[in-house]
């Protein structure tokens, strides 16, 4: 069975205070996007255990740490999964603020659930994602979303993009997110994100902000060099998404880009589907 996660972008993001756990409060609206991997699990007969192989973009970490592996144990504890062979292709870049990893894990709950007819609930689904990481529930919904808490409290929103286009850039840079968290001073906005997102997009621009951006266009301007960029050509909103490195445009028409616009970066184009 075979099933392909998406990615998704930050519309805003607000860091509203430190907790005492050293989490931060934040708000931010989760956008699915169409920019996808492939995942696919096959039956591995007289073996024990699951087997993660990767292809594509290479991606850090030890294969048998992954959270698509983490997935499988969590599931494995409750019901009698079989070994499995799991096939990875990586499209959507590791550390760009797209939650890649988080949809990867997220979409290997479903699909181990359909693929064996696990007698799992929605709800302990969304629960078992939740310990994988804050963002993983998201991926379960696939729906735009105010995500506030420390990204892991859901409020469906009203939002559609469904008449715009999506530049997506993500420059050879990776930013901690430690890092990028230490260098932010929380504050409360002044204006609420859920009611900024209700304004045209063609608004956004002097409205919706990311307030990594300032620290990380400060340590690296070539990521602050391609949001002007994207607003060079054409684009009606353009931001970071999360804490980077990617950095997105919305275009009223898909653009034309010249091959020399973003050299040395990972660029995709594609419709917004919601």
């Amino acid at each position: 069975m075979i099933t392909f996660p998406n990615a998704k972008i930050n519309l805003g993001l607000n860091i509203v205070a430190k907790r005492p756990d050293n989490y931060h409060n934040l708000e931010t609206i989760f956008y699915p996007i169409p920019l996808e991997d492939a995942l696919e699990v096959v039956d591995l007969p007289g073996k024990t255990d699951a087997c993660l192989h990767i292809s594509g973009l290479q991606i850090d970490g030890e294969p048998n740490k992954n959270l698509i592996i983490r997935a499988y144990d969590l599931l494995k504890a409750s019901f009698d999964l079989p070994a499995v062979d799991i096939y990875l292709h990586k499209v959507i870049p590791f550390g760009a603020g797209l939650g890649g990893g988080s949809s990867d894990a997220a979409f290997m709950l479903r699909l181990l659930k359909d693929k064996y007819k696990l007698p799992v609930s929605e709800e302990m689904l969304l629960s078992l994602a939740a310990r994988l990481g804050a963002d993983c529930p998201f991926f379960l919904l696939n729906r735009p979303v105010l995500a506030t808490g420390i990204g892991n409290e859901f409020t469906p929103v009203s939002l559609t993009l469904k008449n715009y286009y999506l530049v997506l850039v993500k420059p050879d840079i990776m930013i901690p997110t430690a890092k990028a968290y230490s260098l932010v001073k929380p504050e409360q906005p002044k204006v609420p994100l859920s009611e900024i997102v209700k304004k045209p997009v063609e608004e956004w621009k002097n409205l919706m902000t990311n307030d990594f951006e300032k620290s990380v266009f400060s340590h690296y301007p070539e990521i602050a060099e391609i949001k002007s960029r994207l607003y060079d050509i054409g684009a009606v909103y353009a931001s970071m998404s999360g804490s980077g490195s990617s950095v997105y445009g919305l275009f009223s028409n898909l653009p034309e880009l010249p091959d020399d616009l973003f050299p040395g970066s990972f660029v995709w184009q594609g419709e917004c589907r919601y």
